[in-house]
């Protein structure tokens, strides 16, 4: 397999790759669903376009570009095309306040800034050298320009994703990315007759790598909408036959509340946040919805998944996936076996590779010992508000600032205390 889009392209190049479902106008009349559908053949071209523009800018290997915008087809053009060029794609979440925008940026350092329109203010407090919007780059005569030969390297960075407050920022391998994909088409069994939505940003990491890359990466069709908007969603699984959707706690339970909540009953597959609630979870269930619950970090987007038959109130979070080994250790990090409770470490090709420029403490591994600069902390919470479960989910958790997480020996620890019965099911402690 390859994340090539190229050759998937040759091989299905009228197959629909992407349905952008955004309303074409601001203010369109709610449940309005326009469908701008992308083949991938279509996707390759604009993977190529994009790839020389990028180039024209003066994008070369081992460069970082960072894409600041909600959920396009360009949030995927230009990872593939940072791909042909060997340069490693940042996405920024819109989200974030001119006062944490900058913190992704100060680790990164970007070679350019690409923007929407719609996020010029956000733009304007990142100092950066070179910035360009979308439509430049789309305006811009790639014809003429020749693409420069990428790496083959698969372990060289592809992807960096930041936390929800902006920090700390994780690289992510080809190997790593095309590993997420595998792990995720095994794990919820997705197939190239599968159409699905994604509700969450593709600049988080379940944005990306529980819905929208594996979807993509097994020739399946993507719906994408610009605004997670409920009566929308809901009008396009009842129109545009979408077998599965993935998303956190907020959004799920806006559609399970909302007024044409039975379109649901369209739906084959959920992949829900492990903090969905369960009332959500049930209103699925009745539906006759296939319903999988998943936890992961930033450093390990998906870490362990469980089939939910019916809504529990315990904090089981299920088992491993196949790609992912999961351990306990002490106090001492002296690995406990069997049933037990201990710090959680994680390890596998889906696990980040490390953190980029870990400016707090000047070590790329994040060390324990290691701590933020005063306050930060709490700064941190303030600007992400009380109810983080709800808007971050697991794999964009809230505690990103923590300064007990860090790579090391091969594993990723993340300082966080779970439990494992006797069947290896793991539980939040």
């Amino acid at each position: 397999m390859t994340l090539s889009l190229a050759r998937r392209a040759e091989r299905s190049p009228d197959r629909t790759a992407v349905v952008d479902i955004s309303e074409e106008h601001l203010y369109a009349p709610a449940e309005t669903v326009h469908a701008d559908r992308v083949s991938y053949a279509e996707l390759s071209q604009i993977v190529g376009r994009t790839a020389g523009a990028l180039a024209d800018h003066g994008v070369e290997p081992g460069d970082t570009v960072c894409l600041v915008t909600r959920n396009r087809v360009a949030s995927i053009a230009f990872l593939f095309a940072c791909r042909r060029l060997g340069a490693t794609l940042a996405p920024i979440s819109h989200r974030l306040t001119p006062t944490t925008v900058k913190r992704p940026f100060d680790a990164l350092e970007p070679s350019l800034v690409v923007a929407e329109a719609a996020q010029r203010d956000l733009v304007r407090s990142i100092r950066s050298e070179q910035t360009a919007t979308l439509d430049q780059l789309a305006d811009a005569d790639a014809s003429t320009v020749t693409t420069p030969k990428r790496s083959t390297d698969v372990d060289a960075p592809l992807l960096a994703l930041h936390g929800e407050p902006g920090r700390p920022v994780v690289a992510f391998s080809a190997s790593a990315v095309e590993w997420n994909c595998i792990s995720a088409i095994v794990t919820w069994g997705f197939s190239r007759n599968d159409s699905g939505i994604v509700l969450d940003p593709l600049s988080a990491p379940d944005g990306l790598f529980r819905v929208a890359l594996p979807l993509l990466y097994v020739g399946g069709q993507l719906l994408l909408d610009r605004a997670f908007d409920p009566g929308d969603t809901l009008t396009a699984i009842d129109e545009r036959d979408v077998a599965l959707l993935g998303g956190r706690a907020a959004p799920i339970r806006e559609l399970a509340a909302g007024e044409n909540a039975d379109a649901l009953a369209g739906l084959e597959r959920a992949i829900c946040d492990h903090a969905a609630d369960e009332d959500a979870l049930e209103t699925l269930l009745e539906h006759d919805v296939s319903v999988s619950s998943a936890y992961g970090l930033l450093e390990c987007p998906t870490a362990m998944s469980r089939a939910v038959a019916e809504p529990t109130a315990d904090d089981e979070i299920g088992r491993p996936i196949l790609d992912c080994r999961a351990r306990l250790v002490d106090d001492e990090s002296t690995v406990l076996e069997g049933a037990a409770e201990g710090i959680l470490q994680l390890s596998g090709p889906v696990v980040a590779d490390g953190y980029v420029n870990l400016a707090d403490t000047g070590d790329a591994t994040g060390s324990r010992e290691a701590k933020q600069e005063d306050g930060s902390n709490e700064e941190a919470r303030m600007e992400r508000g009380t109810d983080e479960a709800d808007e971050h989910g697991s794999a964009g958790s809230a505690d990103e600032d923590d300064d007990t997480r860090r790579f090391t020996d091969g594993w990723f620890d993340t300082g966080d205390r779970f439990r494992r019965d006797e069947d290896g099911v793991y539980s939040s402690h």
